[in-house]
């Protein structure tokens, strides 16, 4: 008997085709899971590697062994004459039609319950720079960042942030898996070519599922016509994508166009966009020069102003700069620019950031809820919210509104550091794992850190000192407020909770905002139920604000004062 003829009979080829439709299948559960369910990256690459051992193994195991009606024997001890493998193949092929018939409701529950993209979905994609000129990097993403902007002004649109979709600029990554991973239905791509006094813009909508153009047009125009072109691009993509503007919408979008009549103004306004969105002490130090360019050369010129604010605020988070010396002239900039246009998220938000760091929390609140209100797709107005939540306990509220900012820009290194602290409080550590490794790979160094105590709750303290170390390494400016959550909480943790008040009360005028979510950790639970923490939170002005705005999770009044677990 020839080898495919044994191998036949001893249904190994069976076994092969069972083999991988089984583990096609496995494999396909486990990646709707980890969307579903959170589980952490390398669970898939675990069940692949797991799956690919099983394989060799399944395959020797039905060569040498047969199933008999007494049970499993050796084959060479089974009689020919009482061979049942040709009963063991139908089964065989019985089991194989129903995984596929699995596979087929999993496929129909991925595409139709979890469910396709939102069709009036966009990204729009950084404009290739085909002017042969790096220096003018800057117009062509301006131009994509402008565009984002005015069509996140459109009701019934969803528009992802310019963090998310800039991830994608100089990657070579398919149209329809940028579309996929921020899950929107079209992709706005396209390029500028600007020389001297002439610009030429070529913009095309395609649509996310199969690549194909839903259309696309060219654009030469003097370069005083960029507003007139912003105008002509976003107007066509409403209209491809079917979204009914009423008469106020459409006046949204006509200020949202033309944001200064000073051509150069708007231009520095683009470059400092530029710098800031990059992020870095350099980067962002010069986009407060640019900005500050373009505020002299048209005081009236609202957003720059709120940019100009947003880089202030930035600033001490990625320098040695100090908040007292840059926080009094954030606001002072943002109040300017509420000034000329009240409706600019970005300008209450950074209100609301400095006014949280004084612990004025009614107040801020005030400030992130007017944000929202102006521009409801504004993804760092519900990141800032969210921050703000956690600041104060309503950690499952911020969650809510982080979750919002993720939709919105689901690639922002800081949207998902947040996220992963969150889910760190709620207990969820696959979900910390998870979003905690997202921000580290999009470039926020302190992923490892909520990555490495995660890993110390799992009791994996090889993997968090691994981690830790790694941290410390990448971390530039490790300040005073992360150095004061490790101190507080170690202290609570190891359940030396006068020291751990101690440290709180000779820290507690010097440190801003965020180092109080060290109050809502896990392993805060002593500490919150010393009869010292409802004094705490009195003089931090929390009793007043929970009273007015809701109470956090962990904490519920008890009479005058409150009571935490």
């Amino acid at each position: 008997m020839g080898l495919v003829s044994e191998l036949r009979r001893r249904n190994v080829l069976r076994m092969a085709v069972l083999y991988a439709v089984a583990a096609w299948l496995i494999m396909q559960v486990a990646e709707v899971m980890m969307s579903v369910v959170g589980l952490p990256a390398w669970a898939g690459r675990t069940v692949f590697v797991l799956l690919g051992v099983g394989f060799p193994i399944a395959l020797i195991f039905s060569w040498f062994y047969e199933l008999t009606p007494e049970g499993i024997s050796l084959e060479t001890d089974v009689d020919l004459q009482e061979s049942i493998t040709h009963v063991t193949g139908r089964r065989l092929d019985f089991i194989v039609i129903s995984l596929l018939c699995a596979g087929l409701i999993l496929f129909a529950y991925d595409k139709w319950w979890i469910g396709p993209p939102p069709e009036k979905s966009i990204a729009v994609l950084p404009f290739e720079n085909m002017s042969g000129d790096p220096e003018q990097e800057f117009f062509s993403d301006g131009l994509s960042d402008t565009l984002i902007h005015v069509l996140a002004q459109v009701s019934g649109l969803k528009v992802t942030a310019t963090t998310s979709s800039f991830y994608f600029k100089g990657k070579n990554v398919d149209v329809v898996e940028i579309a996929r991973q921020l899950k929107v239905g079209t992709i706005l791509e396209g390029s500028v070519q600007k020389a001297g006094n002439r610009v030429r813009v070529i913009a095309q909508l395609v649509n996310a599922r199969d690549g194909t153009h839903l259309w696309s047009e060219t654009y030469d125009r003097e370069l005083k016509d960029v507003f007139a072109i912003q105008t002509e691009i976003s107007g066509q993509i409403v209209r491809a994508l079917k979204v009914a503007l009423g008469a106020g919408e459409q006046e949204a979008l006509a200020h949202a166009q033309k944001p200064t009549e000073n051509l150069e103004a708007y231009e520095l306004y683009l470059r400092g966009r530029y710098f800031w969105q990059r992020r870095g002490e350099d980067n962002i130090r010069h986009a407060v020069d640019l900005l500050e360019d373009a505020t002299e050369l048209d005081p009236q010129f609202a957003r720059a102003w709120s940019s100009l604010a947003a880089a202030l605020i930035t600033l001490p988070q990625f320098s040695e700069a100090t908040y007292d010396m840059h926080y009094p002239r954030a606001v002072s900039v943002a109040q300017r620019a509420l000034a000329l246009d009240d409706n600019l998220a970005e300008a209450y938000a950074v209100i609301g950031e400095v006014v949280r760091q004084d612990k004025k929390w009614a107040e801020a609140e005030g400030h992130y809820l007017r944000a929202i209100a102006s521009e409801p797709k504004n993804a760092t107005a519900h990141l800032w919210y969210g921050e703000h939540l956690a600041s104060v306990g309503r950690v499952r509220d911020a969650l809510e509104e982080t979750l919002i900012a993720y939709r919105l820009d689901p690639l922002h290194p800081g949207t998902n550091m947040v996220l992963a602290w969150i889910y760190f409080f709620l207990k969820d550590l696959n979900n910390a794992l998870k979003y905690g490794a997202a921000a580290w790979e999009l470039g926020n160094d302190r992923g490892l850190y909520v990555q490495g105590i995660a890993h110390l709750r799992l009791g994996e303290v090889d993997r968090a000192m691994e981690l830790a170390e790694q941290y410390e390494r990448a971390e530039k400016f490790n300040s005073r407020v992360q150095s004061f959550r490790i101190l507080v909480s170690s202290h609570a943790g190891f359940g030396r909770i006068d020291d751990a008040y101690r440290a709180v009360s000779t820290n507690l005028d010097l440190l801003r905002a965020n180092a109080w979510w060290v109050l809502w950790q896990p392993d805060m639970v002593t500490f919150r139920q010393d009869p010292r923490f409802a004094a705490l939170v009195t003089e931090l002005g929390l009793l007043d604000y929970w009273r007015e705005n809701g109470w956090p999770d962990a904490c519920q009044p008890l009479g005058d004062s409150v009571s935490c677990e």
